[in-house]
């Protein structure tokens, strides 16, 4: 992971040694737009990276392992539906307002506070729901449903929006990981280690739940009080993942299939450090190949994100024959 951040952060449109990039790290360097470049665009992006990918592969695991379901993601609640309809209330609604409210409504937090916002009105809907309900699938289930809604209201509202508004939203849909400053990064860290740190907690529960449901109750586990605490660190995970860079694809449904698939174990305490490097290491690679180097094009990561990913996942799948879950 250290490689590939060196190497993240030595690439990009402006061409700078290595060796200058290095030095910058440490202290600084003669050229002042190289130090400027790296301390306020690549450093933040390169972190962004570490903390998308690492956050997205963890809530991937946890919804996978919950649901016991291969092909669960980190989104299968509705959470990353909420926030873009958040945004999409935010980005498409203003045009019906115009003027000076479409400046105030389209700034930079104010997308966040809206995909934060409709992330966590999901989160309350699913938790509702999950109180009420015994059966883990049935949440599953009510979690996709809640995506049609969402998706059905961002349809009717693309249809009547210009076709500039439309554009935005939809360059918000690709996902960035360039866009934040030092101090988003920091609010970001912030809700990402409480995420993190209720995954950690889960990891006992985790493997029990690995038995199946009725086998984890007779050996004493709280399932109602696991499945909360799950689904609170992938709300937060997912979510704030969504709200800062957008509905990054891909990487939280593959990478715990490709940690498993390496690491020949189902053990938890094994695969949560496994997937938070791997799905760290895969997102850098996959930015740096989406930065196109000496170009001043950046690519769409999540285009990136499957064309890298996905056949690594399918040969992998194909060599060992057969899923291990």
């Amino acid at each position: 992971m250290v490689l590939f951040f060196f190497l993240n952060i030595s690439l990009g449109s402006v061409s700078i040694p290595i060796s200058e990039t290095f030095k910058s790290l440490f202290g600084s360097i003669e050229n002042e737009s190289w130090q400027y470049i790296i301390q306020n665009y690549r450093l933040p992006k390169a972190f962004t990276a570490i903390l998308v990918g690492s956050g997205l592969g963890i809530s991937g695991l946890l919804m996978q392992t919950l649901f016991r379901n291969p092909l669960a993601g980190p989104f299968v609640l509705g959470i990353s539906s909420g926030a873009s309809l958040g945004v999409a209330l935010i980005i498409l609604g203003s045009g019906f307002l115009g003027g000076i409210f479409t400046t105030i409504l389209v700034s930079k937090w104010s997308v966040v506070i809206a995909a934060s916002l409709g992330s966590f009105l999901v989160l309350l809907a699913v938790l509702a729901v999950s109180s009420k309900v015994r059966d883990t699938m049935a949440i599953l289930i009510i979690g996709l449903m809640f995506g049609s809604i969402t998706a059905a209201i961002i349809s009717v509202l693309s249809y009547f929006s210009s076709a500039e508004k439309l554009q935005q939203y939809i360059f918000w849909g690709f996902g960035s990981l360039g866009n934040l400053s030092w101090t988003e990064l920091f609010i970001f860290f912030l809700v990402y280690s409480i995420g993190l740190v209720l995954s950690i907690l889960s990891i006992k529960g985790l493997n029990t739940l690995l038995l199946g449901e009725n086998y984890a109750k007779s050996l004493g586990l709280n399932l109602k009080q696991s499945r909360f605490i799950i689904i609170i660190a992938t709300s937060l995970l997912a979510g704030t993942v969504t709200a800062f860079a957008g509905p990054i694809a891909f990487i939280g449904l593959a990478i715990p299939h490709l940690t498993r698939q390496l690491f020949h174990t189902s053990n938890h305490k094994i695969l949560l450090p496994a997937v938070f490097l791997f799905g760290a290491i895969l997102m850098l690679i996959c930015d740096s190949i989406a930065q196109l180097p000496n170009s001043d094009y950046t690519l769409p990561i999540n285009a990136i994100n499957s064309l890298v990913g996905a056949p690594v996942v399918v040969w992998l799948l194909v060599r060992k024959r057969r899923m291990i879950f």
